[in-house]
């Protein structure tokens, strides 16, 4: 009952906030390549915004697993105030939040913030990706709003992108019909149609096509990666950030369009579905079912020769990415240890058991890089392990590609602020970054470190938005350095500036590479863990 209660009240606050912004605002009208669109300009802030602009032509009936379509142009004043619906999806992730307006197939909207004034132009650009998975996540969510990153004089795009089955279906059928002979991947063309708006439309909101920068987290930074290496985005942009996640071996790496081909087919074959035709004549509901019932975890990124040609390891050695400053990192304590140790004990024995197991050949040199002497020891050596393998070394690797194969400015950070305790007690911190429900047979261990998907409402200055932690002091401490960093990296390609710990660029061949450590007392330090990912590297044999 309290939890209904709780629950009812949060659902109150956020609509009594968006009701006041309203309340503070005044309607004003921006004329786009399509038509003429009306937002809200917030007196109370100074923050221009439009919510709900389509980008592609809704992407249902025959245009389903197909790549965004240009929109038609409208007549008249289409509003532009309401979150538009987010893609089809699931609770995957039961902690996630939303502002948006259901969930559709028709999902192809963005939304803007700009502190733009009639004298003010030429401001530089920020376009968010979600996190998710690849098969949910949503442009609405409020860790991702806009408002304090536009009040830093940059305007803000958030837009949706098609997910699992909607997004990233592969099938022979589909690669026969497609002018450019491959299919999948609709979802990064969503993200790639989005950058194409931005090019023709920031101009009317203040901004320089010139001077945008993509950001992501989790699927979103794994997104931006493969934006980095797509030869349909790279001249689409002019800085990235990565936050935990970059599109390589292990970590949703994308596979070869025949592999994408196969698990496809098979997707079919076990549903009765004789072919695209017939499932493509199916209702959402049927296909949002189907799906469900598989138990899958959405379809992966696919070597298409055309929005990718080749793997992202090969595309960076051969210098052919985006040629432009990268910002990234992760998070200290991605994924509880509980992860690679299975649930046994954190003992000595037990951790050298689990190395044996996964690394028979290697078992020496995990061990000498994961100290194991003790149990407190091998909690944070089975965290770090499990981390590592999970997100934290694709998105070294990323790190490593471009420092080396670019000379543009590389900056690394390692984000190390534990959260503070949650205001609900029945709660418990979940997976993607929000909470669920506490199991109160199943305690969880004290945060040892920072956990995946935590930084988000830190770096885009959201804290006051995320009501399910007692915020502290040093928490909006950490959040301001962070989001200044953030956003004097889209100003200028640079982080550095405004009194800020001084973040040093990491160099091509430098065997030490330098970490910025994001904490209650930010610090740059040189990095003494790179030899994990160094290991790593070889044994995943990402060349």
């Amino acid at each position: 009952m309290k939890k209904i209660i709780y629950l009812f009240a949060l659902i109150m606050f956020n609509n009594l906030e968006l009701s006041a912004q309203n309340v503070n605002s005044f309607s004003v009208q921006t004329k786009i390549e399509n038509g003429l669109i009306e937002g809200n300009y917030n007196t109370h802030t100074g923050i221009q915004t439009y919510f709900g602009i389509p980008f592609a032509k809704p992407p249902v009936g025959e245009l389903r697993w197909k790549a965004p379509q240009p929109l038609a142009n409208w007549t008249g004043v289409k509003e532009t105030k309401k979150f538009g619906p987010r893609p089809m999806q699931t609770m995957v992730f039961g902690d996630m939040d939303s502002r948006s307006n259901g969930v559709s197939e028709d999902c192809l909207y963005l939304n803007v913030w700009t502190p733009t004034t009639r004298n003010n132009k030429n401001l530089p650009v920020l376009v968010y990706f979600y996190g998710g998975g690849n098969v949910a996540g949503d442009a609405s969510e409020p860790r991702y709003d806009g408002e304090s990153m536009a009040k830093k004089g940059i305007v803000v795009v958030t837009c949706n992108y098609r997910l699992n089955i909607f997004g990233f279906l592969v099938h022979p059928e589909l690669t026969a019909e497609s002018p450019y002979k491959a299919s999948g991947n609709y979802g990064m063309l969503d993200q790639n149609e989005a950058l194409k708006w931005v090019q023709k439309n920031i101009a009317a909101f203040g901004g320089d096509p010139k001077k945008v920068t993509i950001a992501g987290e989790s699927a979103g930074s794994i997104g931006v990666s493969c934006q980095m290496a797509s030869p349909l985005s790279k001249n689409l942009i002019a800085g990235a950030i990565g936050e935990s996640g970059a599109g390589i071996n292990p970590t949703m790496a994308p596979v070869p369009l025949a592999e994408g081909e196969k698990q496809g087919v098979e997707f079919l074959q076990k549903a009765g579905i004789k072919s695209i035709k017939e499932l493509r004549a199916m209702s959402t509901r049927d296909i949002y079912e189907i799906y469900n019932e598989s138990k899958r975890f959405g379809f992966p990124i696919v070597i298409d020769n055309y929005f990718l040609p080749k793997t992202l390891p090969q595309i960076f050695a051969a210098k052919e990415q985006a040629q432009v400053p990268l910002l990234l990192g992760w998070n200290s304590a991605e994924i509880p240890g509980g992860a690679f140790m299975f649930g046994m004990p954190n003992t000595t024995e037990n951790f050298i058991t689990r190395v044996k197991k996964e690394y028979p050949n290697d078992a020496e040199e995990v061990l000498k890089l994961y100290p194991h002497s003790n149990e407190k020891e091998v909690e944070l050596s089975a965290t770090q392990l499990a981390s590592d393998r999970f997100i934290s070394y694709s998105t070294w690797k990323w790190f490593d590609l471009h420092r080396n194969n670019s000379t543009q400015p590389v900056y690394r950070y390692l984000y190390s602020k534990i959260r503070p305790d949650l205001v609900d007690k029945s709660l418990a911190s979940g997976l993607a970054g929000g909470t669920v429900r506490a199991d109160g047979n199943t305690p969880r261990p004290k945060a040892i470190g920072a956990p995946h998907a935590c930084e988000i409402e830190y770096a885009m200055g959201n804290l006051h938005r995320v009501k399910d932690y007692a915020w502290t002091a040093d928490d909006f401490k950490v959040s301001n350095t962070m989001l200044n960093y953030f956003a004097n990296f889209i100003k200028t390609g640079n982080p550095n500036g405004e009194k800020l710990p001084e973040w040093a660029v990491a160099k091509s061949g430098d065997t030490t590479p330098p970490v910025m450590i994001i904490d209650t007392e930010s610090r740059t330090e040189k990095s003494a863990i790179d030899a994990r990912y160094e290991f790593l590297d070889k044994a995943y044999k990402n060349k």
